[in-house]
């Protein structure tokens, strides 16, 4: 290894070009929607543990004009996050002193939230207001201040740590679902390019530099021709269609959906959106929005529909019980029939005059 192109002890390594991420071509496209369009409410991304999810956030930051990248960490207070305004000085009669926060540093670049899922409730819900507003307001005792926050919010999170509440899912724009790879050749690519990024970051990031130019001025005309772009309803019928089959509730998921499919447009250089666009994005914005009707009678009812991981879960416990020796219908054999089984006990009733206290019988 050339040690002159190794990063220092203690430095911060350079990111890894999003355009050499190996076998995450959803996770890519899902980024560069939020990119050309922040208001579409950022990207829920979940998945297991080395699934290039950090990896990925931390690459997509360098491709925004103004890309920086700012991480929302577990233990901050809502005063960290938003700002605090000095009320002291304000009730003097003097001006407002705002202390910007993690979302005023944010403006323009990426909030990064790992392990949104652990976050307190109240702490998410601020962070997607602001997301999908490109505003953030602050008021304390009658005093407000607001500043610009428009920022490409990413979270993060791992299933098997816990589940976000689905009213806060539903506030996330698009979702992501990443799964291991168990694909051979696969897996060996993204060995190689890792090793390769380890071993010499700048090499690498050189040798992807072209690529990364291209991705970066993708996002930057699809950003301007955006507001232009056109839509014929049969774009609103594909998207309401979708939208009902999937039982979404409200219409959240239609708003959400024209606008990633506009975005998808504008990545493609396309003069106009179709129906197409609206296919290629519907899956990001219903995955974590799609319900089930509760019964085949149509009468409008709906459940939420559990995420794989939970499905997958509940078959492990139904095929548990159905195993167990109360569910084996009296077809077991007799050397099994009593495996962990415990003969019921006498439950100690007594004749009542066997009991009446001494004192009462000498009366």
């Amino acid at each position: 290894m050339n040690r002159s192109n190794a990063p220092a002890a203690g430095a911060v390594p350079p990111p890894f070009p999003l355009s050499a991420l190996v076998g995450q071509d959803a996770l890519r496209d899902a980024l560069l929607l939020v990119a050309v369009d922040p208001s579409i409410g950022g990207v829920l991304v979940s998945g297991p543990r080395g699934t290039a999810k950090s990896t990925a956030a931390r690459s997509l930051a360098e491709l925004l004009p103004d890309g920086g990248f700012v991480t929302l960490p577990l233990g901050a207070s809502e005063d960290r996050v938003v700002g605090t305004l000095d009320l002291a000085e304000a009730l003097r009669g003097g001006e407002v002193k705002f202390s910007p926060g993690l979302l005023a540093r944010a403006n323009g670049g990426v909030l990064y939230v790992d392990e949104v899922n652990l976050l307190p409730d109240a702490l998410v819900d601020v962070v997607l207001d602001a997301a999908a507003s490109g505003i953030n307001l602050i008021e304390r005792d009658g005093i407000s201040h607001s500043h610009a926050a428009r920022f490409v919010l990413i979270g993060t999170m791992n299933p098997e740590e816990g589940e976000l509440r689905p009213q806060l899912l539903d506030r996330f724009g698009l979702m992501v679902q990443l799964e291991n790879c168990f694909d051979a050749d696969v897996r060996q690519r993204i060995v190689k390019v890792r090793m390769a990024f380890d071993a010499d970051p700048n090499a690498l990031r050189e040798s992807y530099a072209q690529a990364q130019h291209r991705l970066a001025q993708r996002i930057r005309e699809a950003r301007a021709a955006l507001p232009a772009l056109p839509f014929a309803d049969d774009v609103h019928h594909a998207i309401s269609t979708r939208c009902i089959e999937a039982a979404v509730d409200g219409l959240r998921a239609d708003l959400v959906m024209l606008r990633a499919a506009r975005a998808w447009a504008a990545l493609d250089s396309a003069p106009v959106v179709t129906s197409e666009h609206v296919g290629h994005v519907a899956e990001f914005v219903l995955r974590h929005r799609r319900r089930e009707r509760a019964d085949a009678g149509g009468n409008g009812s709906t459940r939420a529909t559990p995420p794989a991981h939970h499905a997958a879960l509940n078959d492990e416990r139904q095929a548990a019980a159905d195993a167990s020796p109360a569910n084996d219908g009296g077809n077991r054999d007799d050397a099994d029939s009593d495996w962990g089984y415990l003969p019921p006990q006498p439950t100690g009733l007594a004749n009542v005059k066997d009991v009446i206290p001494l004192s009462a019988k000498k009366r």
